[in-house]
């Protein structure tokens, strides 16, 4: 389409061109633009219909907590890592049910240097280690749609549940969060991975 559009453009320089010429070469051009604004939006809302955005509360919970600023997002495995290696002797009791969750902190993407704490909660006490903190999270209301799949198509799925929450009357109150339902510690089949994208929110 952009390169039908970008044809006419270069047609419409040519000398010589009569008015009539010229007006029905106008008149193309904004039925192209019109045409691509229809599919851009058609796009959108095939994505957002993809997804069931649903309003819940996460009921509060004690976790086990690994915040840091990694490289990149495709780092946070790094996080898990440091949890596993400081509690493997600490006979950690997982929580019910045991969720396994990943915060954003930065409140936008970046490219690198990110913000991100892993949570798992947990049940009882235990002292923290140099980079494990145990603490509670206070319940949250929040906007969340489940994606079964391929983290590459995560950013379509966020970017959903966010277009969803800012045309339905709602303000984001809080850091985005992911909850890994089915995950690789689970299955090494990516078309298994069950992750529910969760946004804090308000009502305006």
């Amino acid at each position: 389409m952009g390169e039908f559009t970008c044809c006419l453009k270069q047609y419409r320089q040519r000398k010589g061109l009569t008015q009539e010429q010229l007006a029905a070469l106008e008149e193309a051009e904004r039925r192209l633009r019109l045409l691509d604004t229809a599919l851009e939006r058609l796009r959108k809302d095939e994505t957002k219909m993809k997804y069931d955005v649903t309003v819940k509360t996460v009921p509060e919970r004690t976790v086990a907590s690994v915040r840091q600023i990694i490289p990149s997002y495709d780092r946070e495995g790094d996080l898990w890592g440091i949890y596993c290696q400081e509690t493997a002797r600490m006979n950690i009791r997982d929580g019910d049910p045991a969720l396994c969750t990943a915060v954003f902190h930065d409140g936008e993407y970046k490219e690198s240097g990110v913000d991100v704490e892993i949570q798992k909660t947990v049940k009882g006490t235990y002292p923290d280690t140099e980079h494990v903190k145990f603490k509670t999270v206070p319940a949250v209301q929040v906007a969340s749609a489940t994606l079964r799949g391929s983290y590459q198509r995560m950013t379509e799925a966020t970017e959903a549940v966010a277009a969803w929450v800012r045309e339905n009357g709602w303000v984001f109150d809080g850091a985005a969060f992911w909850i890994y339902h089915i995950s690789p510690h689970d299955t090494r089949n990516p078309d298994e991975f069950l992750t529910e994208v969760c946004y804090p929110v308000r009502k305006k």
